[in-house]
């Protein structure tokens, strides 16, 4: 009996679109690559506010911005969801450099981890030693890295396809350690940068301490990749070369912020909500136009690509700006949790914060079953090229939307050069191509619209499937 009704099941997914369906789509994408609004903001948002770090005055000004362009759009709701963040500040450039046996000193390229406490004014110079992972520390134990520097020099893995498993196999290195060479008495932790290219751009991103006491935490500094294999080479050659580091960073008192959302109500469903969105806020050192500008863009222009299309939605959508995704995500969480205490049940959450390169398709954390009736899609989809439907994660900001019923999914843009500007000086506007853009904010608003369409129950009512 369950095989049959899984049948059943399947066979009604099968026909679950239409050629309206085909239609709309296709002015969607249309619509987005030839009266786009996703590149003309992110050119004001990169270039005229630049990078977004968490409680900064251009945060300030980029939700100042958002919440003016989401009225401009005539929708039926806009406004600031209020949220505390960290402010941790860079302060003056970084400076480091390696000193030979000899006495020759050589500089390289360093940038401070974000949430990493200073050095003292004079800087740090130790011995440097070099692991792999936190096992390699422990088995030298603190008799070989007590008052040293640890350099850890794991590079991602660059025969993995997905370049997100690279980094999420590495990057464990850069969040936690500080906290476990801490442990072993170390006095400053250098982190090779998360990339797979070799370049002279060093790559911040968060770190933590912990719940280690303030007084024995120590200064963190990711080191470029090809200062990465040099130093590496030079710690062969010389067994008692120094390292030195300066930074000048700083945690301050938490501030106020927002989340910025837009709404379009719903006219037979505004009581289920869908999200699509993506994190206002950005790391300091580049403009944050990949990361996460694009997305921010894009999930703008899903509402006005659904008006400018004439397609009146039947489930209220939002567009939600996050707020401080990149070291607390205070935003992401904020909002579940209004929405938890207001009863409001929001059936689908689409994130796009994975770049703005050419969209190849989605993954979804739902039911088999409605996986199923995702599937069913696909062949809208085939004409864009669009070919990448898997199960799996969404985004860190709608993850804490969950629940047993809802529809969580995340865009997956081409990944391969993302981790080249990633939390980098060079993630800037330049970087980001017109038309990839606008295809990733036209696949996104297709989606919102099968989803908004047909809801989240894998056999649609007859009604649905009339036309």
């Amino acid at each position: 009996m369950k095989k049959l009704m899984a049948l059943s099941t399947l066979l009604f997914a099968m026909t679950m679109y239409s050629q309206t369906d085909e239609e709309n789509i296709k002015k969607i994408y249309s619509t987005s690559l030839t009266n786009g609004k996703s590149y003309e903001w992110l050119d004001y948002l990169s270039n005229n506010i630049g990078g977004r770090l968490s409680g900064s005055l251009n945060a300030e000004r980029a939700v100042a911005w958002g919440k003016e362009e989401l009225e401009k759009l005539g929708l039926d709701r806009v406004w600031l969801q209020p949220v505390m963040v960290p402010k941790w500040i860079r302060g003056a450039k970084e400076y480091a450099y390696y000193e030979t046996d000899s006495g020759k000193t050589t500089t390289v390229n360093i940038c401070a981890l974000g949430g990493s406490i200073a050095t003292n004014p004079l800087g740090v110079k130790a011995n440097i030693v070099e692991v792999r992972d936190f096992e390699e520390l422990k088995t030298l134990g603190k008799s070989k890295i007590e008052g040293k520097i640890v350099f850890y020099n794991r590079p991602m893995q660059a025969d993995l396809i997905s370049t997100f498993n690279a980094y999420g196999g590495c990057v464990n290195q850069r969040y936690s350690g500080a906290m476990e060479a801490a442990k072993y008495g170390a006095a400053g932790v250098i982190v090779r940068s998360m990339n797979l290219r070799l370049d002279d751009y060093p790559h911040t991103g968060s770190m933590s301490y912990g719940d280690l006491p303030n007084s024995q935490r120590i200064p963190s500094a990711a080191i470029s990749t090809n200062d990465a294999e040099e130093l590496s080479s030079m710690i062969k050659l010389d067994k008692n070369l120094k390292f030195y580091f300066k930074q000048n960073c700083k945690q301050l008192e938490e501030v106020l912020s927002y989340n910025v959302v837009g709404e379009i109500t719903g006219s037979e469903f505004p009581k289920e909500y869908m999200i699509v969105g993506g994190h206002l806020d950005s790391w300091d050192l580049g403009d944050g136009s990949h990361d996460d500008g694009a997305g921010v863009v894009q999930s703008m222009d899903v509402l006005r690509l659904l008006k400018e299309t004439g397609i009146k939605p039947k489930r209220s959508i939002r567009v939600v700006l996050f707020m401080n995704e990149e070291n607390g995500l205070r935003g992401g969480n904020k909002y579940a949790e209004e929405a938890k205490k207001n009863n409001e049940k929001h059936v689908f959450a689409l994130e796009s914060d994975a770049g703005g390169f050419t969209p190849r398709g989605f993954s979804f954390d739902c039911s088999d079953a409605n996986f199923n009736q995702i599937l069913s899609w696909k062949p809208l989809f085939k004409p864009y090229l669009i070919h990448y439907f898997e199960k799996g994660g969404s985004g860190a900001d709608v993850g804490p939307l969950k629940s047993d019923s809802n529809v969580l999914a995340g865009l997956r843009p081409d990944s391969q050069r993302y981790f080249d500007h990633h939390h980098a000086s060079n993630d800037t506007f330049d970087a980001v191509n017109k038309r990839e853009l606008e295809l990733g904010a036209a696949t996104m608003t297709a989606l919102v619209y099968l989803f908004d369409k047909y809801g989240t129950n894998p056999i649609p009512n007859n009604k649905e499937i009339k036309d």
